[in-house]
């Protein structure tokens, strides 16, 4: 896959194969993720000796579990080249259907159903909109989003939903094990189901293609617009479930739920490696970078920094993920484009 480094024919010379294949083993943008965890970890323990208690844990998990939920199908929609910006507006209007629904007397598990279902037809309008009508993904996206925080508005007004079976809103209250927060424990299951089917099935190498040349994709028997068009109603379900997590983790349903999480998520897929313009990316990236945004969250929060400042930090953040591994990729051009020159200057040479 692009994400992993490429391996060159190796001149007489150069090394032991066992010292290149360690060279490229830390070209990885995953490993410069893992030191990154490394130091964000040694930074926090040596500036609060909170930061490794069981309670940094837990709330470190609970904050960033809706994010992190939300990256998942977002990750997918970025490989293929396109991109989801509503995210955080779905996990809202669903956290107000769930929340009016549960008001009225449907129960719990019907609640949670209409408005999974809610989800998916939010994904499916995205996807019609990208996929048939072939709009931009960034303008769609950005026309739901404010079109869902708008419904949300409609079908709750200014009222908050409160109340939720105790059994459910533990969510929010008490650790699985280990210390882990519910919100977390369903990122990881989910992670894992996602890394399966992104990096061992035909459907993962799909995306990867879709997103490299979607006309090659579309001409080597891939259904694409029908592949993304899925993807976009998988986001809106993961993201509906999302809103259900964040009621019960609230014990609320209100319709500034979700708001400003979008760019959070995007944040996040992006750190993790993978490429804004598809093709690029691995699901421990995305995890890495899920965990290096947790730690860093508990520990600006144990040293005092502002909620406004740690924005500024992640603003700071979504910048480098995006120049840094452009950076890098012009770089390989360039020198591809050195060695190209050498190659044709002796031949050149020869027949004059």
């Amino acid at each position: 896959m692009s994400s992993e480094a490429v391996t060159e024919p190796r001149p007489a010379g150069t090394g032991t194969p066992d010292a290149r294949s360690l060279v490229g083993v830390f070209r990885r943008w995953e490993s410069a993720l893992l030191l990154i965890l490394i130091g964000v970890i040694a930074f926090g323990a040596i500036e609060s000796s909170n930061f490794l208690t069981t309670t940094s844990i837990f709330f470190g998990g609970l904050d960033i579990g809706q994010v992190a939920i939300m990256a998942l199908p977002l990750t997918l929609i970025v490989i293929t080249g396109e991109i989801d910006l509503s995210v955080s507006s779905m996990l809202g209007l669903s956290a107000c259907v769930f929340g009016y629904a549960f008001e009225h007397h449907t129960g719990t598990g019907l609640a949670i159903l209409i408005a999974l279902a809610v989800g998916a037809l939010g994904g499916a309008l995205n996807g019609f909109l990208v996929t048939r009508l072939g709009l931009p993904s960034i303008a769609v996206t950005i026309g739901t989003l404010t079109m869902f925080s708008g419904l949300g508005e409609v079908v709750l007004g200014s009222n908050e939903v409160t109340g939720y079976p105790t059994s459910l809103t533990v969510i929010g209250d008490k650790p699985v094990f280990a210390h882990i927060a519910y919100p977390f424990l369903f990122f990881l299951i989910l992670a894992a189901i996602y890394a399966v089917v992104l990096h061992k099935t035909s459907i993962g190498r799909s995306l990867y293609a879709i997103g490299l040349n979607k006309e090659a994709a579309f001409f080597s028997g891939i259904r694409v617009n029908r592949t993304k068009f899925i993807l976009f109603v998988l986001s809106g379900v993961v993201c509906a479930f999302a809103g259900i997590v964040y009621a019960f983790q609230n014990d609320s349903s209100i319709n500034t739920a979700g708001q400003g999480l979008e760019l959070n998520a995007v944040a996040v897929v992006l750190f993790g490696g993978v490429s804004i313009f598809g093709g690029r990316g691995s699901m421990l990236g995305v995890v890495l970078s899920v965990l290096i945004v947790a730690a860093s969250q508990v520990a600006f929060t144990l040293i005092n920094i502002s909620a406004e400042e740690q924005q500024i930090i992640f603003g700071c953040l979504l910048l480098l993920s995006v120049l840094v591994p452009n950076s890098a990729a012009g770089y390989r051009r360039l020198q591809a484009r050195i060695r190209r020159g050498r190659s044709v200057a002796p031949a050149t040479g020869a027949t004059t």
